[in-house]
């Protein structure tokens, strides 16, 4: 009774947090003007250029290549800012660069569309780290997987409605309207972060000099190295990098061919899968203390990579439905593991750095991907394509087996002092 009493209330001062809050009053917004913006931009993009895969491709290739550009250096800022006011200033820039490419497109020039999509990712690798190092400083660390949980359920939400709002608010309002909504989105989330308590005293940096910068990213790669958890989570973020770019790309395309159906019905697929991410993310919560983050990522990666062949082989409705559930059931396993990874296994000082050192695994992997996807699409078969991106994340998550047998210490201790190998069971 006790333990379940204990239980009960640490549940309910998560919700009591006024960081929590905040950061899910933010992230609605965020995520109305994301989704707006995948699926408007989409849909625009395809509409100007007759289905072009090329340019469907260059979509995401202007999105991943800053993030594989910026993210070494906005971790490595992240860890000298103060986090808050990063995401603020973020927000507000994102704003300002969105209603001046509605300016662009109300006077003709629609290939700027890529322009907001490029700004947007560039602001993102300054403000990503900053959300990891406040959770790392307002939530307590018994608390953070569940926060993660709750956190990536917001997502899960989204990926219900988001699709349906991008594709409506297009079809009924246009590509002006729809740019507009994402500018006043963004605009509202950096007024909603200032209710983020004040970021922690910190002393003042010096002006940074570029070689003071290049060695505090040097000191970021070396601890990632010289972590066993670390260095093996870099390399299972490359492989599944390489699998996500090249399905993310082809997806509206396995509508059209693989299943017969009108450019619209992605959405639904995307709705199942955020339904199931929703269910996926509330089981999660309720194991999180229960499974050791790796075990829990090699999971969702396992179910990742079967889905992800299946999707490519069916041509059957029900079945790519039934598959892309599955997935979703799964997903909330990957990243939810990634970020209780990281935090667990890296000091606060060094947060920013390790997410940007980690992400640019990831997503530079992505940015060759969804560069040459459209031009893979006219090589091969689709399915061939997606039987190989499933190979590459069955891959990543093998690389994770060797880390099962890690256990996360809870005390502080020195950088690479925080593992410790001993027998599970």
């Amino acid at each position: 009774m006790l333990k379940t009493k204990k239980n009960a209330e640490g549940g309910t001062s998560l919700f009591r947090n006024t960081f929590i809050q905040t950061i899910l009053m933010s992230n609605i917004l965020l995520q109305t003007g994301i989704w707006i913006r995948n699926f408007a931009i989409l849909m625009y993009v395809t509409d100007m250029t007759g289905d072009d895969p090329v340019a469907v491709g260059l979509m995401g290739f202007v999105e991943f290549l800053p993030i594989f550009i910026f993210s070494f250096i906005g971790g490595t800022f992240a860890d000298r800012w103060r986090p808050r006011l990063t995401m603020i200033w973020c927000d507000i820039l994102s704003s300002i660069s969105v209603f001046a490419v509605l300016l662009t497109i109300i006077f003709g020039s629609w290939h700027m569309v890529y322009f907001v999509t490029f700004i947007s990712a560039v602001l993102s690798q300054f403000s990503q780290p900053s959300i990891m190092k406040l959770f790392k400083q307002h939530v307590k660390p018994e608390q953070m997987q569940s926060a993660m949980a709750v956190f990536q359920s917001m997502s899960a939400i989204f990926m219900v409605v988001g699709p349906s709002l991008g594709v409506i608010c297009y079809q009924r309002f246009g590509i002006e309207v729809s740019v507009g909504i994402m500018g006043v989105a963004f605009l509202l989330s950096a007024l909603v972060l200032f209710r983020i308590p004040s970021d922690k005293k910190i002393e003042k940096a010096p002006a940074a000099s570029v070689r003071q910068i290049w060695g505090e990213l040097s000191a970021g790669v070396s601890y990632v190295w010289k972590s066993p958890v670390l260095k093996s989570l870099g390399g299972t973020f490359a492989l599944a990098g390489i699998a996500v770019g090249t399905v993310q790309v082809l997806s509206i395309f396995v509508v059209t061919e693989r299943l017969g159906q009108e450019k619209g019905f992605l959405q639904y697929m995307l709705m199942t899968n955020g339904v199931a991410m929703l269910i996926g993310g509330a089981l999660v919560m309720t194991l999180a203390k229960k499974i050791p983050p790796q075990k829990m990522l090699a999971f969702g990666m396992l179910i990742s990579s079967l889905t992800m062949a299946g999707v490519g082989l069916s041509t059957s409705v029900p079945l790519t439905l039934g598959l892309q559930f599955i997935s979703g059931l799964g997903f909330p396993c990957i990243q939810i593991g990634i970020n209780t990874m990281i935090l667990q296994w890296t000091d606060e000082k060094f947060v920013g750095r390790v997410n940007g050192v980690l992400t640019p695994m990831f997503v530079g992997m992505m940015v060759i991907m969804t560069l040459v996807a459209g031009n893979l699409k006219k090589m091969y078969p689709l399915v061939g394509i997606y039987c190989a991106a499933g190979f590459a994340m069955l891959l990543g998550m093998l690389l994770l087996v060797p880390l099962f047998k890690y256990k996360f210490q809870q005390q502080p201790q020195p950088p690479q002092s925080k593992l410790e190998t001993v027998p599970e069971g």
